[in-house]
């Protein structure tokens, strides 16, 4: 699906810049004074979409802080309209493509991660664009505190099934794995705008939680 240009997005985001960060790469190492409570643990959503999730987040968990980046300028202003109208102060956006998250991030600096609905980039020639690849998972392992954790929701089975293996080929603990979400009825679900659609057709929805063993 091609992307509508919005030519106001540049604007909105300068005028909202207490949410869209406008310089990410100078707050490697001191994320937590973009917030009020910067005492607060810090968790990361790569690739928001549109903010349904960090949005919901934000608002259910006052005592944590969120950073969301999305690269598509297009998507991530939708997803500032739904910070925005969380009034939630504890969420930060971040437009830029994070290939390597640690010239973002400085080590141990985030408590967790959140991988939802990535491009599951399911051809064996791209195989290292996923996000659960081990170059990847290298480098959560280094901006995650120890004892961090990745959660990671998607619709993809296939893309599912590979995580699960590369998690555990890089030795990760599987704390808790669903492979129909919203059968299980999790209270604390927020679900992103891929979930709601994908699950009203039903579909189910797979979730794995995993952390480093060091």
């Amino acid at each position: 699906m091609r992307l509508r240009n919005k030519p106001w997005a540049d604007d909105f985001m300068r005028e909202n810049d207490h949410i869209v960060v406008q310089e990410p790469f100078e707050w490697k190492g001191k994320w937590n004074n973009q917030f009020n409570k910067p005492e607060q643990p810090l968790h990361l959503e790569i690739g928001s979409g549109k903010g349904q999730f960090i949005a919901g987040m934000g608002k259910q968990h006052p005592e944590v802080n969120f950073i969301g980046i999305e690269i598509v300028k297009s998507v991530i202003v939708g997803a500032l309209k739904k910070v925005k109208q969380a009034e939630t102060d504890n969420v930060r956006l971040v437009n830029e493509n994070a290939e390597d998250l640690r010239e973002m991030f400085e080590t141990n600096e985030v408590d967790h991660i959140y991988l939802n609905f990535s491009d599951p980039w399911p051809k064996n020639r791209h195989e290292k664009r996923r996000l659960t690849y081990h170059t990847f998972l290298d480098q959560y392992k280094e901006v995650l505190k120890p004892g961090g954790e990745i959660t990671l929701k998607t619709d993809n089975k296939g893309f599912f099934e590979y995580s699960l293996v590369s998690f555990s080929q890089y030795g990760m603990i599987l704390d808790d794995v669903s492979v129909d979400l919203h059968a299980d009825e999790d209270p604390l679900n927020v679900p992103t705008e891929y979930e709601e659609k994908f699950s009203a057709k039903g579909q189910p929805i797979y979730r794995c939680k995993v952390r480093f063993t060091t």
